[in-house]
């Protein structure tokens, strides 16, 4: 399926839709998410604490969105989280030249070349404005956080524009009170701000984002992980800056120095194992190898899990070897001692990060899901992640129907999202429910007066049997449950 299709089925039946829509001339890049939209979310996180926050015992913290000047200043983000732009003289339009350079040519193209560089580029590609068609020229630079003013005075503050900064300026106190031992993750989901020069495309660029950060603390001399064992076999697929793609085991690419150490491909691996519980086809993921241009100022290795589109390769989690960058910024511009014993050796811990971006798995996983036959449209959410995982409706609105359908659907709510409905023909109300990701519908009908039994009916293959409504609960819980936590 093509985006367009995506986003109106979005909209059709309220996953997700622009902010303030009813108001013609409000901002891009700001997104709500509708009652399904806000289940898949929830539904995603959910399986996210599981597979990778609880099963390796981390922390989850929830961080105060607004920082003071002095923490980004420290972090970099003040003088180098910028993105290029470039100003129609003529309308006053404005691009990010990389953006409009990949459009153009087909290929991507770095974000940190000089001004001059995307000027030439620009000209040689004979890159215009879309509006007026004038030439461009004259790329600049753009600081992407939102500034804002605390208190009368208006102390200069921003609104953060990743999460995993309040990780880094609470790690002593964290350290401290947690009574942890390196190595140890600590997890945040929230909300980062960017203000985005031209979003597009719905929830895969957006100004306001909800991002879920993994960041694990390690002794740089020992970059192991302790389950290492349980993940050393499993596939990783990179996609380096030249050549084709490589496939190798995780204990094969720390040999062969794919990763840069056994615990950064350990976690490597469970994010994969995540996104293929989730939804996705491990065929369609990858681990692009970021080369040094490309990378944050403050990596040392980064790679991007993408997974395959119709929007081409959509990064979903950048993947980055931080190092000490964070925690030794910190140490010096605070005065706060931000090294620990770890077995007798003091030591600045280093930093191997899982940043996910939750909107945009959201969307892949909602492409990646819708099919159908000619009219039918369905979405073949994983259970676990569907956002309501039963539909019980009456044959007939007569003859007692209505209120055997309505006592049932009371029953099932106590153990399942469960959701009535009594409109229309039966065969509407199941379209209904296959386009909204709705795993099983249970239909009431003049049998289940007499014999208490109803028909179950499977989404994916429209097969429908007889089952006891006292069992019905039992039989869907267990199979929309999320998987086991795997040590």
């Amino acid at each position: 399926m093509a985006f367009d299709d995506v986003v109106r089925l979005a909209q059709r039946r309220g996953f997700f839709f622009k902010s303030a829509e009813s108001y013609p001339n409000s901002p891009a890049g700001f997104w709500d998410y509708g009652p399904l939209g806000l289940a898949v979310r929830s539904n995603v996180l959910e399986l996210w604490r599981r597979l990778l926050v609880r099963r390796d015992g981390m922390l989850e913290i929830d961080g105060a969105q607004i920082l003071p000047k002095s923490v980004l200043e420290a972090s970099g983000h003040v003088q180098s989280f910028t993105d290029p732009y470039v100003k129609c003289a003529k309308c006053g339009s404005v691009y990010r030249p990389d953006k409009l350079l990949e459009e153009k040519t087909g290929k991507p193209v770095p974000e940190k070349l000089q001004d001059s560089e995307y000027d030439s580029l620009l000209a040689q590609a004979g890159v215009r404005c879309s509006k007026c068609g004038a030439p461009l020229t004259g790329t600049g630079r753009f600081n992407m956080m939102f500034r804002l003013g605390i208190g009368p005075l208006q102390e200069e503050a921003y609104l953060r524009p990743e999460t995993c900064q309040s990780i880094f300026v609470d790690f002593p106190l964290l350290y401290k009170t947690q009574r942890v031992k390196l190595p140890f993750g600590v997890a945040q989901f929230g909300r980062s701000f960017r203000n985005e020069i031209a979003p597009r495309q719905g929830l895969l660029r957006l100004r306001e984002i909800n991002q879920a950060e993994i960041e694990v603390f390690f002794n740089p001399g020992k970059a192991d992980a302790p389950r290492f064992a349980g993940t050393a076999g499993d596939l990783l697929t990179f996609q380096p800056p030249q050549g084709g793609p490589v496939t190798a085991s995780v204990s094969d690419s720390v040999e062969r120095g794919l990763v840069p150490n056994r615990l950064a491909g350990h976690y490597l691996a469970l994010l994969l194992r995540f996104y293929e519980a989730a939804g996705l086809r491990r065929d369609a993921l990858r681990l692009r190898v970021l080369p040094d241009e490309d990378r944050a100022f403050y990596s040392k290795a980064a790679y991007d899990l993408e997974a395959r589109l119709s929007v081409g390769w959509l990064e979903l989690v950048a993947c980055n070897y931080r190092g000490d960058y964070d925690l030794s910024r910190h140490a010096a511009a605070s005065g706060t001692g931000f090294d620990v014993d770890d077995d007798g050796t003091k030591v600045v811990p280093h930093v191997f990060e899982l940043s996910m971006g939750i909107d945009r798995t959201v969307y892949a996983l909602l492409e990646s899901s819708m099919g159908g036959e000619g009219e039918r449209t369905v979405l073949s959410l994983k259970p676990c992640i569907a956002p309501r995982k039963v539909g019980v409706f009456p044959l007939v609105n007569k003859d007692g129907l209505q209120e055997a359908a309505g006592e049932l659907n009371a029953a099932l709510q106590d153990r399942l999202d469960s959701f009535y409905d009594e409109s229309g023909s039966i065969g509407k109300r199941y379209a209904r429910a296959d386009e909204s990701g709705v795993p099983f519908c249970v239909t009431v009908d003049y049998d289940t007066l007499k014999d208490g039994t109803v028909t179950l009916r499977t989404r994916d293959t429209r097969a429908q049997e007889r089952v006891k409504s006292d069992s019905v609960a039992e039989r869907i819980v267990s199979e929309t449950a999320f998987p086991p936590i795997r040590l």
